[in-house]
């Protein structure tokens, strides 16, 4: 176990408890099991202090909350915990993309939307706030996030959401490659912690293909627009390859559903031909972008099309991926698992898994014992190893990384 997921010389500011939304159980399953692997190996410094009263529920089977968003026949809800929360260190999960959840409205069947699991979210935190020691909220997918900045006459959702959560006493916001970061300016004294997925998504990619060659002559980093340039300028830096960008054209004379549409997709950067190219962008929603980038990099015969993406949406289904696949128009997808995803999704044949939860579990690890999470921030040190030991093992790194 590495060194940085336990803490023998710190104790908890307090109890931790993870509140787990019923949008966001399974996950919130997986980091709680990190999180008791992480303590249980702290053997040595558990038995110093088994009698210790402030260590007191550092060792324990479960760190999940008994809670629960019970729904009225009118599809009002409130929320219930089951448990005393007194002194607790709260972490609260939330999954705002889950449409899977449905509830009855006057006999009707609705499905939760991203503003019902962030009520849920709200209800939470009042039945626990005035007695839980802090309370931290773990959004994945910021919600509203991609309504970041106005635009003539708009509301600022995300700005009003995250002011409103400090409002009730929401200590930390935590949340995993927001569309724009700078959206936390909303909040200036209070905490907000955003974490990219780089790492796992390089491991996931390592793991895969087992004669990926990382060098300038063989693989290339692209963007599929302007606003995933810093996440692709990183990934670059970090594999010492080269990038490229697309921007995309549009007809700003018209709107169609709810945007300009995209006239062409304009190319700048180095030849791709012969190599194999990753894109990487924050999210997949209905996937026409990414899909039309993939075509293009196919037609400019790039050898290999992969796309990272943090959050896998599939808004318009996975029919268009299917059919692009069948064409050699891309090799694969990756996508993280901070997000709901249908079983279809994780069947299909040219979909990859990055797993976060070990990720999460260190960082309300560390959340929780107050040290500093700014390697978690900034994995770079940990990516260099991974690139260092690919090139010197290739596939077999695998079986000895962290």
């Amino acid at each position: 176990m590495a060194n940085n997921y336990v803490f023998n010389d710190v104790l908890p500011v307090a109890p931790l408890k993870i509140a787990a939304l019923e949008s966001c159980r399974d996950l919130a399953q997986k980091v709680n099991d990190h999180v008791v692997k992480f303590r249980r190996n702290d053997t040595e410094e558990l038995i110093r202090r088994k009698e210790d009263l402030h260590y007191r529920g550092y060792d324990v089977d479960s760190y999940l909350l008994n809670c629960s968003c019970p729904r009225f026949g009118t599809g009002e809800a409130k929320a219930q915990i089951h448990e005393s929360v007194r002194g607790a260190d709260i972490f609260a999960m939330v999954d705002v993309t889950n449409y899977s959840i449905p509830y009855t409205v006057s006999g009707y069947t609705n499905h939760k939307s991203p503003d019902d699991h962030y009520q849920d979210l709200k209800r939470i935190i009042g039945a626990c706030t005035a007695t839980a020691h802090r309370v931290n909220v773990i959004m994945p997918f910021l919600y509203e996030g991609r309504q970041h900045k106005r635009t003539k006459r708009e509301s600022l959702d995300c700005a009003m959401a995250l002011k409103e959560l400090v409002s009730m006493g929401v200590s930390n916001i935590i949340t995993f490659d927001a569309h724009d970061p700078r959206v936390q300016n909303s909040i200036p004294l209070s905490g907000f912690d955003n974490f990219m997925p780089t790492y796992q998504f390089i491991k996931a990619l390592f793991s895969h293909d087992k004669n990926l060659q990382i060098d300038k002559d063989h693989l290339m980093v692209i963007s599929p627009d302007e606003g995933a340039m810093d996440r692709a300028v990183y990934l670059a830096n970090n594999l010492s390859v080269d990038m490229g960008m697309f921007y995309k054209r549009r007809d700003y004379s018209r709107v169609i559903n709810g945007r300009n549409p995209i006239v062409a997709h304009e190319f700048l950067g180095s030849s791709v031909e012969d190599k194999t190219v990753l894109i990487i962008d924050d999210m997949i929603s209905s996937g026409e972008s990414m899909l039309d980038t993939a075509k293009e990099l196919k037609e400019r015969k790039a050898k290999k099309v992969i796309i990272c993406c943090t959050f896998g949406l599939f808004t318009s289904g996975l029919e268009k991926f299917d059919e692009f696949y069948a064409k050699g128009y891309i090799d694969y997808v990756i996508t993280t698992n901070l997000n709901y995803r249908p079983d279809e999704l994780l069947t299909r044949e040219w979909y990859l898994e990055a797993d976060m939860s070990k990720y999460m579990a260190a960082i309300v690890n560390s959340l929780n014992h107050d040290v500093s999470i700014g390697a978690a921030l900034s994995p770079t040190a940990k990516i260099q190893k991974l690139v260092r030991k690919y090139h010197a093992d290739g596939f077999e790194y695998y079986q000895t990384i962290q």
